[in-house]
């Protein structure tokens, strides 16, 4: 069985995805969300989603590599974000730290897929309601006997985490950002295992082979933006990834104005969208 999707253990994927990350969270954050990575109860579940999400209904990779790109992508424009001067929702407000909303990101982030365990339609709801009592574990360590930013948090996770499909309005600069960070993981990296599994044509391979053909997305900062996104391709059909899926996620996200986005076939003159 492929690393990807084997039951138990940790693959060197996610373990390389793992340090970087940590080098993204804050210090104050390093034992929270060290102690997060390595939950056995997160990682069954997101062992599961992805068995269930590329053996059972032939999709992309939605499990732990996937959840933890999504914290990188999140945590890297949050840290773009910061450089650029850039408050988060919660500062913005005056109701809530940087360090606060790192950790609503963190968490969403690697939780926002664990309702694929149950089933694809509104797995977003499941995330939230599989995802409760592991929120509410880590806000206990977090912020102890602080009932307003638990519920804060709490709320504000919730916001991440069923957002993220694009399908609900959401309001704050940190769903925003969960929302494009899925957006973006679309190397083809994700697409190799059901494409291997599943040889036979069939309804929805376009994702599987539009997947494939992305080779390569750069964040960093922007030249007229705090965020700068840069897709590279090997065929046009990677453009379904960016027009039909992070697109539509973009146009939506309170984060858009902060964002440019570039995408085109390696050797030619990429195409700008915003």
């Amino acid at each position: 069985m492929s690393d990807a999707i084997r039951p138990s253990g940790k693959s060197p994927k996610e373990s390389s995805l793992d340090r970087h990350i940590l080098e993204l969270v804050p210090s104050s954050l390093t034992a929270i969300a060290r102690a997060m990575l390595q939950d056995e109860e997160i990682k069954a579940l997101q062992d599961y989603a992805n068995i269930v999400s590329i053996r059972r209904l032939g999709f992309n990779d939605h499990g732990p590599v996937h959840m933890r790109k999504v914290v990188k992508n999140a945590l890297t424009f949050a840290s773009l974000l910061r450089e650029a001067g850039i408050p988060m929702s919660l500062e913005q407000e005056g109701i809530g730290s940087f360090e606060d909303s790192v950790f609503a990101l963190f968490t969403a982030g690697l939780l926002h897929d664990i309702g694929m365990s149950v089933t694809r339609q509104d797995h977003e709801r499941y995330s939230t309601e599989l995802g409760r009592p592991i929120v509410d574990r880590y806000l206990n360590q977090y912020c102890p006997d602080d009932v307003g930013r638990h519920v804060m948090l709490r709320s504000l996770i919730t916001e991440c985490i069923v957002g993220h499909m694009g399908t609900i309005r959401i309001h704050s600069v940190e769903a925003g950002l969960i929302l494009i960070a899925d957006g973006c993981d679309m190397e083809k990296g994700r697409a190799r295992i059901p494409l291997l599994i599943n040889t036979e044509a069939r309804v929805g391979d376009i994702h599987k082979y539009s997947s494939s053909a992305v080779e390569r997305i750069t964040l960093s900062a922007g030249r007229e933006k705090p965020i700068r996104i840069e897709i590279e391709m090997t065929q046009s059909v990677g453009f379904f990834q960016v027009e039909e899926v992070l697109f539509p996620k973009l146009s939506v996200s309170p984060a858009r104005d902060h964002i440019e986005l570039t995408a085109g076939i390696i050797g030619e003159t990429p195409r700008r969208y915003l």
